[in-house]
């Protein structure tokens, strides 16, 4: 276990509203090794982006993380001091926003902006700061550096923006990069591009990397791990080879039987019926129960983590599928009556 650098473990954060509080994250565990992709999946609201936010400390009221624990190589960054935690937060874990412009302030030119970032934490001359800026930009690819850092952000194409921000991640070669589903925006030329980058990145630096997305064409292409999650919860995880080729939990199965690349032309897609549960409204036992077409009453109970192959996969079921079972399109309509 001496190669896993992040190690998530019981993470729950809530939020609180006039209607009561909720959590958005409820126990999320997963390890992330050195130079790994782990992919977190799930739809708008699943509480992948919140997972995020979450290790790095950046939850602020209403929101606020009440349970678990974060270890970076041993670590555990929620026991840290918010001092500390920022000097952390850019040298030992990074993050990368959707939006670039997150992270770049349009009146500054790319090498003042890398520049500063690496001397927030490094006490070394601009001249070598901006030379590690420099470095930093060839490192992801991107043609002629030199020329980028006399640039400012509105002067770069929207991938280009991408690649500066992946690039200023990774100044201080930190063991982790949280990245928020940074090429959701891009066309999927330019988002082939990156996604081949960052796996060059994981391979030769060792950085591990949390993608979070709602693609799973992306997690296919890329990651080496994927956590599924649904309603604030990891509901599968395992080898993203083997998770995308024979899925045990029936919302990860849905989610893939929808993938238009995996059907003919014209073929009318799969998909699982109704929407995810608001968080305040999420239904006893299982949350997948009211959608699920293999749902009985044994799911108004909360599921229990089922580990297959070793413990190298679980999902968070009481029915979990076998492999080479077929996702069934019909109405959830026999199997939810009996779980009404």
């Amino acid at each position: 276990m001496s190669d896993v650098v992040l190690s998530v473990q019981g993470l729950a954060t809530a939020f609180a509203t006039r209607a009561g509080s909720f959590k958005a994250v409820d126990g999320v565990s997963f390890d992330v090794r050195r130079g790994e992709v782990v992919g977190l999946v799930g739809e708008s609201g699943s509480g992948k982006s919140v997972t995020g936010y979450s290790i790095l400390g950046l939850i602020e009221p209403p929101g606020q993380i009440v349970g678990g624990r974060v270890l970076l190589e041993g670590e555990d960054l929620l026991a840290l001091s918010p001092d500390k935690l920022r000097r952390m937060r850019g040298a030992r874990v990074a993050m990368v926003f959707q939006d670039p412009m997150m992270t770049l302030n349009p009146v500054l030119k790319i090498g003042t902006q890398m520049a500063a970032a690496v001397r927030a934490h490094d006490r070394v001359s601009k001249a070598q700061a901006l030379a590690r800026a420099r470095d930093a930009l060839g490192t992801v690819g991107i043609p002629s550096p030199e020329e980028r850092l006399d640039a400012y952000p509105h002067q770069l194409s929207g991938g280009m923006r991408q690649r500066v921000a992946i690039a200023t991640a990774l100044l201080h070669s930190p063991s982790v990069i949280i990245a928020d589903e940074p090429t959701t925006a891009l066309d999927v030329s330019i988002q082939g591009q990156i996604l081949a980058e960052v796996r060059r990145l994981a391979d030769e630096t060792g950085t591990a990397f949390v993608w979070i997305t709602h693609d799973l064409a992306v997690v296919s292409s890329l990651a080496d791990e994927v956590c599924v999650m649904y309603a604030g919860r990891i509901v599968e995880r395992g080898p993203a080879e083997a998770v995308i080729a024979s899925p045990r939990h029936p919302y990860t199965q849905g989610l893939l039987a929808s993938v238009p690349s995996l059907h003919e032309p014209g073929e009318r897609l799969p998909q699982v019926p109704g929407s995810a549960p608001p968080p305040m409204e999420r239904p006893e036992g299982c949350a997948f129960r009211p959608r699920c077409p293999r749902a009985t009453d044994a799911c108004l109970v909360d599921p229990v983590i089922q580990t297959y192959d070793g413990e190298r996969r679980a999902a968070l079921c009481h029915h979990p599928i076998e492999p080479d079972a077929a996702w069934n399109t019909s109405s959830t309509s026999t199997a939810s009556r009996s779980a009404s």
